[in-house]
């Protein structure tokens, strides 16, 4: 799902409306509101005019911005790392938690359980669901190569936990990796799977925003307050 545009510019996925608010601001929102968390940074391109300052204001003064991002998700998350460093001091025995800007429908329960699970374990670890369904490997002209066992297979999500120091060296060590775990695993260590579930969704076909504001509104809709 690339940028939308409706306009002579697109529109950053990051920043489409879902539910009111720019996609964005929904995770922003359940990561400020965790109690734990003492800061939140969102890193952006350096020549990002499309950050919704206002809207973001009310979240409060755990948000800040970093204005370093690179040309990889990796490339960010390293950048974003040591932009905290500077602004926060020795915190490289801190946790860290990276969650995608896509995945709009967090909740606090879901951060805290990752938290709780992974608080004590050197190795860090993520939160991820068990694949379900059957996995089929393409072969030529588009028909099945094989079907690959899903035993034991699961699908990552995020936030993914790991300390501030193991994090940076992880991925200087593999920086071609797609997400933080694998970094950690190229180290030759095994990040802990918390189980979380499939509302926990990565914003990625247009139909996924309509399935993203269905979760948003009925979670509202179910407690009368919008997390």
């Amino acid at each position: 799902m690339g940028a939308q545009s409706t306009g002579p510019r697109p529109t950053p996925k990051q920043y489409l409306p879902l539910a009111g608010q720019p996609l964005i601001r929904h995770a922003l929102a359940t990561l400020c509101a965790t109690p734990a968390i003492a800061h939140v940074f969102v890193v952006l391109a350096p020549d990002d005019t499309l950050w919704p300052a206002a809207a973001m204001a009310p979240l409060g003064g755990k948000l800040r911005v970093l204005r370093c991002g690179g040309e990889t998700r990796a490339e960010s998350v390293a950048n974003g790392l040591r932009a905290m460093a500077v602004e926060l001091g020795d915190i490289a025995d801190d946790w860290v938690l990276v969650h995608d800007a896509a995945r709009p429908c967090l909740t606090v329960p879901m951060v805290e359980k990752l938290i709780a699970e992974v608080g004590q374990d050197d190795a860090g670890g993520l939160l991820a669901v068990p694949v379900a369904d059957t996995l089929k490997q393409a072969g030529a002209g588009g028909r099945i190569l094989r079907t690959v066992p899903r035993d034991g297979l699961w699908q990552a999500q995020t936030p993914q936990m790991f300390r501030h120091r193991l994090l940076l060296d992880a991925l200087a060590a593999a920086p071609q990796v797609t997400d933080e775990a694998g970094a950690v695993e190229a180290l030759g260590l095994s990040p802990r799977l918390v189980a979380a579930d499939v509302s926990n969704l990565k914003v990625t076909y247009p139909l996924d925003l309509q399935l993203a504001e269905w979760i948003l509104q009925n979670r509202v809709n179910r407690t009368n307050v919008r997390i």
